[in-house]
């Protein structure tokens, strides 16, 4: 009877165990299919002409082309990112690839977020609004002749936040689609463009410091708004560790340096639901410590929400 008893209760126990097993490789392997599906259909849409923006941004560069054709080079790059062929997009499919690698994350709530991360980026509302930086550059660079969108022009946000006029192409600069800070012989970061986006070096007023840009930089849709789901957390590290250094160097002097994230600029104008509901652009890249909570409760919801999205951004087109 004893050994009976046992065994019964061995048994509760381990169903017990199984009941309260961990369940984050399972959603991640989920959300890692659905963000395949989402990142796919994303792709056809933008080389089938129905994302808005990215529409404006092939346009807007012909048009500045033509204007001024030594731009002509730097224009056809980034008239890329209207087309799967882009850096941005081109940034979900390198990501899509590392999610699969548990090595890549600090531990399964970071893989988990990344995952959820990496499909609300492929949301094509959000996406088309992540392409407002690039079109507001060739708008910039048009002297005014094409309006901004998605933003308020570039004079009346300098002076909204205080800002440095950087020159065109500022709002870039942070991103990792279009380059990287580097740390000079001086111990100073600096902005490295890469390249054909060397360019517009000869358009911004001087090297881009981080230091001066954190403290002076102007509303951008990445930096204030997309940074969370458009930064992988192996980027995120690197700004991160890019901040550190620059606070340890003020330190030594006995300044204070804040994150340039610390404070978001404004700027915006007519953004979807999906950017007014994402999480601060400070946090991305952030392990968590805490059991992951899901946005979405149920498959059959993020299907919904992916097809929503997609009809809305067609209506826009």
């Amino acid at each position: 009877m004893a050994v009976m008893l046992m065994r019964v209760l061995t048994l509760t126990l381990l169903l017990t165990l199984v009941g309260c097993g961990d369940d984050r490789p399972e959603k991640i392997s989920q959300y890692q299919g659905l963000a395949k599906q989402r990142i796919d259909d994303l792709g056809n849409m933008l080389d089938n002409g129905q994302i808005r923006n990215a529409n404006l941004l092939s346009q807007y560069s012909d048009i500045v082309a033509k204007q001024n054709s030594e731009l002509t080079p730097l224009l056809n790059e980034l008239a890329k990112d209207s087309t799967s062929a882009g850096p941005l997009y081109q940034s979900l499919q390198r990501r899509l690839n590392e999610l699969s690698v548990s090595s890549n994350f600090v531990d399964l709530d970071q893989q988990l977020a990344e995952a959820e991360n990496l499909y609300q980026a492929a949301d094509p509302s959000l996406f088309n609004d992540m392409l407002s930086d690039p079109v507001n550059v060739v708008a910039d660079m048009s002297q005014g002749a094409l309006a901004r969108v998605n933003s308020i022009s570039r004079e009346a946000a300098v002076l909204a936040n205080g800002a440095e006029d950087f020159g065109a192409g500022s709002q870039l600069v942070g991103n990792p689609s279009y380059g990287e800070w580097q740390t000079g012989s001086n111990g100073m970061s600096f902005w490295a463009w890469y390249g054909m986006y060397s360019m517009f070096s000869n358009l911004v007023r001087g090297p881009v410091y981080y230091d001066r840009w954190s403290s002076g930089r102007n509303y951008s849709y990445y930096n204030d708004v997309g940074r969370y789901r458009y930064t992988s957390p192996k980027q995120a590290r690197s700004q991160n560790a890019t901040f550190e250094r620059t606070q340890k160097q003020f330190s030594r002097q006995g300044k204070r340096f804040d994150s340039p994230y610390a404070k978001s600029r404004s700027g915006s104008t007519s953004l979807s639901r999906q950017s007014a509901s994402v999480p601060k652009a400070s946090s991305a890249g952030a392990a968590k410590n805490t059991k992951f909570r899901s946005n979405y409760a149920k498959n059959s919801n993020l299907r919904n929400s992916s097809s929503r999205t997609t009809r809305g951004v067609r209506r826009g087109k």
